[in-house]
């Protein structure tokens, strides 16, 4: 197996579209092309982890964080970063970052913790805008299914937990076909008209050459009529955070004890208590305090992420409860994403979770 199939799998889970723009997810290091011999899944990349991949015969790390985040402009050992290439370079092991594509994706970082905590209807807090282009097309009848099918295994048709989700009306198409012309129905010269189907789906921006090129491939005309229209809508699976409820409210002091036990904690932060129920919960992985707004705006009951800062307990004020539980705490799980993605597909390959501490802060 190729390490490039592996990193196809990741990629169909959480796109690289998905990412932030000040993000650098995707191939860090190395050959795709070569043979995979193992694969070592950790959160950040440290020579402590290169020297375990070594160790444990593991051509690719798959990582959350992302090693290289900034240009390099030198390349001399003097930086753990500079070290962990030239090593990584060294022993012909390819580095790649799923980082806020994962965090941004359906089922990804985020998701991942609400179903920790035991949330219900969950959804992303902060969803992806300008995003989703409605594709509409017009085929005779008979070829209706096989263009539908087509554009749904381009990724067309995806709308929340459905897929192959389309609308169709009938009609009448009308052309004539020129003298260079090679006409699917009728003749040269001659006015047709054709009983067509109009297809209606929706597509996902980075999916709009992949789903054109579907269409192309499928439709019987030599000059099939389609359009894209950028849609409004907010794609409310895809975006910063997430949003849900959990099935019995729960005092704060009751949830933040099962925080702090769900996560390992040995310290929990949080704004004062507010005496509010917690029922709508919302939550980000990482840094989120930016999301703040956000889950006020939804009324959530507590916003927990892995960092703030320390204005940020003012300034939530007694509208909402903030409980930070450590960046490393949040997002140590991506590896179990990983572990899960991989061997849903291939179930019978080298993995191993990284036994590397690279948790950067400690506490007396």
């Amino acid at each position: 197996m190729k390490i490039s199939q592996i990193i196809d799998e990741l990629e169909n889970y959480a796109p690289l579209p998905l990412q932030e723009n000040f993000d650098n997810s995707g191939l860090q290091i190395g050959d795709i092309s070569a043979e995979a011999r193992g694969v070592l899944l950790c959160l950040d990349i440290t020579e402590e982890v290169i020297n375990e991949a070594i160790k444990k015969d593991c051509n690719l790390i798959i990582s959350h964080h992302p090693l290289l985040f900034k240009p390099l402009k030198k390349l001399t050992g003097k930086t753990y970063v500079e070290r962990c290439v030239i090593k990584a370079c060294k022993n012909d092991i390819v580095i790649y970052a799923s980082h806020t594509n994962m965090d941004n994706a359906f089922g990804g970082v985020n998701y991942h913790l609400a179903g920790k905590i035991g949330l219900q209807n969950v959804r992303a807090l902060s969803p992806k805008k300008n995003s989703l282009l409605k594709l509409i097309t017009f085929v005779p009848e008979a070829h209706a299914e096989t263009l539908r099918n087509a554009l749904f295994n381009a990724g067309a048709g995806q709308i929340g937990n459905y897929d192959s989700c389309s609308f169709n009306t009938s009609g009448s198409g009308t052309f004539r076909a020129g003298e260079a012309a090679r006409p699917y129905a009728g003749s040269v010269g001659e006015f047709h008209t054709e009983s067509e189907i109009r297809i209606e789906t929706i597509v996902p921006v980075y999916k709009k050459s992949a789903a054109l090129r579907a269409l192309l491939a499928a439709h019987p005309y030599e000059e099939p009529a389609y359009d894209f229209f950028p849609l409004e809508n907010e794609w409310a699976q895809v975006g910063s955070g997430v949003i849900g409820e959990l099935p019995n409210p729960e005092s704060e002091q009751s949830f933040l004890h099962k925080l702090k036990t769900l996560f390992d904690l040995q310290t929990l932060k949080h704004s004062p208590l507010t005496g509010k129920q917690i029922r709508k919960i919302a939550l980000c992985g990482g840094s989120g305090a930016f999301l703040i707004p956000d889950a006020i705006a939804c009324e959530a009951d507590i916003f927990i992420t892995g960092e703030a800062k320390y204005n940020d307990y003012y300034d939530v004020e007694n509208r909402i409860l903030l409980a930070v539980i450590g960046h490393y705490e949040s997002e140590v799980a991506t590896k179990e994403i990983f572990y899960n993605i991989i061997t849903k597909k291939y179930t019978n390959f080298a993995l191993h979770f990284s036994m590397a501490d690279t948790n950067p802060v400690n506490f007396m």
